[in-house]
C-alpha cells in the first residue's frame, strides 16, 4: 500500500489520506516533478508499523528512507553518461537491517551521543551518570538501543525546491542511562539541486549531551561495486584526534602532517590505507574540521574516477568520523543479494568530537532546556567528465595490456598493488 501525497508547497495532511494510493507529484513553473510515495514496510519488536518513503527529485534522483532508525536505504544518483545507481550499502528488507544494524549502523540515525563515551560514564553539573555499554566497557553510538533501532513520527513534506521527510522521536528521561526528555527532529530534503540535504534539531527538558550523526557507508560507484579503495578523498581538516588502543580520543589534537591521516590533497584512500599498520587497517578516526563550528563548511571531497561522480559533504560541525572499516561476516546478504565484504563503503559522519562530554578541551557537547541542537549536513552530488589521462598523475606509468573484447567490471585492485582500468569506447585496459 502507498499513500498519496497532494502538494503545492503544503504539507502532507497524514490523518486524512488513505493507504490506497501511490504517486505524489508538484510541478513548478519549469514543470518540474518531485514526488513522494510511501509504502508499509513490516513491524519494529514493539510492534510498531514501519513505512519505506521515497523521495523523487526533479532531475529523478531517487532516495528511499524508512522511519525506522531513519535509515537511509537507498540513493540512486547519475554517472557521467546519466546512468543512475545506488550509492548507499544496505539491505532489501527490514528483518535484515534489525539483524545487521545492532553492530553495524547502515545508513542510520545515531544517538544520543554518537561515536564514544569511555567507559560509559560522564558527570554533568555534578552528577555522574553510567549509561548502557555496547562496545566493551565503552558507550558507543548511543547504547544497546540507540536512535537506529527506533521507530519515529514521520511528516512527508513536498515543495517547489524539492522532497522533504521530517522525522521525530522523543527519547525518553533515563533512556541508555540519559538524563532528560529530548525531542529530536531529523528532516531529509532531496534537492531539485541535486542535494541531500539533513537538518537535525533537539530540546530538553534537562541537561543532557547530545551529538546526533548519520552512518551511512558510501560507495559512488555504486553499492554492489565491491570496493571505495580506488575513490580519491579530500578531508578539509589540518588537525585530528588521536585514539588509545580502545579507540577512545587521548585528548590530544594533533597536525594530520605527515601522517596517515592526511586527506589535506586529494588522495586515493588506497594509498592511505597502506600507510595504516596492523592486519586488515581501516581508518576509524576523528577529523578536527577547518572553519568555524556553526557555520556551514566543506568537510570532505569523494571522487570515484571511473563513474564521474563526486560527492561533496558540508556541515555546520566541528568534527567528522572517517570510517573505512573491514566488512566481513555479516549476518545476510546486502541489497540485491550483494555480499559486502572489505572496504566495500566509506562512512563520514559530522559529528561533535567521541568522548568530548569527558574532555573539557573538546567542543561541548552538553544541551540545555531552552536551547536548541542544530546540526546540518548536506551531500552534494555531480559528475566530472574526466578523460584517462586527466585521472592519471602526469607521472604515472601506463600500460596497454589488452584490447578488442567487451569490458563488464568495474576498476579493479590487482594483488600486486596496481590498478585495472578500462577506457570504456576504445575495450581496452591500462595497468
Amino acid at each position: 500500500m502507498s499513500i498519496l501525497y497532494p502538494c503545492q508547497g503544503e504539507r502532507a495532511k497524514i490523518k486524512s489520506v488513505s493507504l490506497n494510493t501511490i504517486n505524489a507529484r508538484i510541478k513548478d513553473s519549469h514543470q518540474q516533478n518531485t514526488s513522494i510515495t510511501v509504502t508499509e514496510w513490516g513491524k519494529a519488536e514493539n510492534g510498531q508499523s514501519v513505512n519505506l518513503f521515497t523521495l523523487t527529485n526533479a532531475n529523478g534522483l531517487v532516495a528511499k528512507i524508512t522511519n525506522y532508525g531513519a535509515i537511509i536505504t537507498e540513493l540512486k544518483v547519475p554517472d557521467r553518461q546519466g546512468k543512475l545507481d545506488d550509492v548507499v550499502l544496505g539491505f532489501d528488507t527490514l528483518e535484515a537491517y534489525k539483524q545487521v544494524n545492532r553492530y553495524s549502523y547502515f545508513g542510520a540515525i545515531v544517538g544520543r551521543v554518537a561515536n564514544r563515551i569511555a567507559n560509559g560514564k560522564f558527570t554533568l553539573d555534578g552528577k555522574e551518570y553510567t549509561l548502557a555499554t555496547n562496545a566493551g566497557l565503552h558507550h558507543l553510538h548511543g547504547g544497546k538501543k540507540g536512535f537506529d533501532q527506533v521507530v519515529w513520527q514521520a511528516e512527508p513534506i513536498t515543495s517547489l525546491t524539492g522532497a522533504t521527510l521530517k522525522l521525530t522521536y522523543l527519547s525518553v528521561d533515563g533512556e541508555e542511562g540519559y538524563p532528560g526528555n529530548l525531542t529530536v527532529t531529523v528532516t531529509y530534503t532531496l534537492t531539485n539541486n541535486n542535494e541531500f540535504k539533513m537538518e537535525m534539531t533537539a530540546t530538553t527538558d534537562k541537561p543532557t549531551p547530545v551529538n546526533l550523526t548519520n552512518h551511512s557507508y558510501w560507495n559512488l560507484a555504486g553499492h554492489a561495486s565491491g570496493s571505495i579503495l580506488g575513490h580519491q578523498l579530500l578531508i578539509n581538516a589540518d588537525k585530528y584526534t588521536p585514539n588509545n588502543a580502545q579507540k577512545i580520543p587521548t585528548g590530544e589534537i594533533k597536525l594530520v602532517q605527515n601522517t596517515p591521516y592526511d586527506f589535506t590533497q586529494p588522495k586515493l584512500i588506497n594509498d592511505g590505507i597502506k600507510q595504516l599498520e596492523g592486519d586488515k587497517p581501516s581508518y576509524d578516526i576523528n577529523y578536527v574540521l577547518n572553519g568555524k563550528p556553526g557555520q556551514i563548511k566543506l568537510a570532505a571531497k569523494v571522487d570515484e574516477l571511473f563513474s564521474g561522480r563526486v560527492m561533496e559533504v558540508y556541515t555546520t560541525k566541528p568534527g567528522m568520523q572517517l570510517y573505512t572499516g573491514y566488512l566481513q561476516n555479516l549476518k545476510t546478504q546486502g541489497k540485491g543479494g550483494v555480499n559486502y565484504q572489505g572496504y566495500a563503503g566509506l562512512c563520514l559522519e559530522t559529528q561533535y568530537f567521541p568522548n568530548s562530554i569527558n574532555q573539557p578541551n573538546f567542543p561541548s557537547t552538553i544541551l540545555r532546556p531552552g536551547q536548541i541542537y542544530r546540526h546540518i549536513t548536506i551531500h552534494k552530488f555531480y559528475t566530472k567528465q574526466d578523460n584517462l589521462q586527466s585521472i592519471l598523475d602526469k607521472n604515472t606509468q601506463v600500460e596497454k595490456i589488452a584490447r578488442n573484447f567487451k569490458f563488464t567490471e568495474g576498476p579493479l585492485w590487482h594483488p600486486n598493488g596496481f590498478l585495472l582500468l578500462s577506457d570504456i569506447p576504445a575495450n581496452t585496459i591500462y595497468q
